[in-house]
């Protein structure tokens, strides 16, 4: 067992329990304790937990990663719209990676309509939903099964990884900042997720406002490799996700809102409005660049055409334009 996943396991250990001997540590993880000691140490002067004679604790206001059961029930109206929205950027006979996550997931279930796609994933998940798809052939990774993400992680996932190259990665995470980007909770996923990132062109996450401004753990995917932000139109009242998406924005990611049925008419702040009166039974997907340097989403021509009707305009702030496109489904 590397360094990396005997210290992830000692972790997932003292948050399931709260505090444990260093001898039933070594036990597990089956090493001495004077490795698992070393271990802790290093553990500690990361901040993740506190020693403690002849053991470990967990240290004051951590909290443990949700599980899948909790997160499935989390903002699921918005995951379905990012969904929809994520697989009208995926073309025929594409090659993409997509990660682990219940958002992804969502997307999965989109992408086996979709003819003649390639997808690799560690997720078991997102190869469950592709199962039945007759023109979706399915790459799985290998590596150990994390049971509470249904993700397969490890130096086997990563190396499965190694030379591989697609044209988009989708990837969602625990939290998204301008500062720092996407991170997630678990060590071992956050290094798969930067394997697979390294194995695409384009790299776009999928997060819902939820997310937005949210700051964990393990960095995965620093902003400026961010090409496209796929999110929720944020609640009127919610500044600070309406705030991260501006800060992301202006650093040259490309914001694409999907609004959620009985969603208002436009961006966070527009005073345009949905003329189609069929709106609320077709879900509202829009793809709005806000300022900052633009980067080409080449491969994506059919995903985009039909786009025609304009929403509306953000009013004055920094004297910006946010321009919606309806999707035709």
């Amino acid at each position: 067992m590397f360094a990396a996943e005997r210290r992830q396991l000692i972790l997932e250990m003292v948050r399931a329990n709260g505090a444990v001997s260093l001898r039933e540590l070594a036990r597990v993880v089956q090493t001495s304790e004077v490795t698992v000691r070393r271990d802790v140490r290093a553990l500690e002067a990361e901040g993740l937990l506190d020693r403690r004679h002849g053991g470990a604790v967990l240290p004051g206001g951590f909290t443990r990663e949700s599980g899948f059961p909790q997160k499935s029930h989390l903002a699921t109206a918005e995951k379905t719209a990012i969904a929809d929205l994520a697989a009208s950027f995926v073309e025929e006979g594409e090659a993409i990676v997509v990660g682990a996550g219940t958002t992804t997931q969502e997307l999965a279930r989109r992408l086996a309509r979709v003819p003649g796609l390639t997808v690799v994933t560690n997720s078991l998940l997102v190869a469950q939903a592709l199962a039945h798809a007759n023109r979706v052939e399915v790459v799985m990774t290998g590596g150990t099964l994390r049971g509470s993400n249904y993700a397969l992680v490890g130096s086997g996932a990563e190396q499965s990884l190694q030379g591989l190259r697609v044209s988009r990665a989708f990837l969602s995470g625990s939290g998204l900042t301008a500062e720092r980007g996407l991170s997630t909770s678990n060590m071992l996923s956050a290094s798969v997720d930067r394997a697979l990132v390294q194995a695409a062109a384009e790299v776009v996450v999928l997060a819902d406002h939820t997310k937005l401004g949210t700051d964990t753990m393990f960095q995965t995917v620093p902003t400026d490799v961010i090409t496209r932000l796929v999110t929720d139109e944020p609640p009127a009242h919610d500044d600070r996700a309406a705030t991260e998406l501006q800060a992301l924005a202006d650093q040259g990611v490309q914001i694409a809102v999907a609004g959620t049925p009985g969603a208002s008419g436009g961006p966070p702040g527009s005073t345009g409005g949905d003329a189609t009166p069929t709106r609320p039974a077709r879900r509202d997907m829009r793809d709005v660049p806000l300022p900052g340097p633009r980067r080409g989403v080449p491969g994506s021509t059919s995903a985009l055409r039909g786009a025609a009707a304009v929403l509306g305009e953000q009013p004055p702030g920094p004297e910006r334009a946010r321009v919606a496109d309806l999707r035709r489904r």
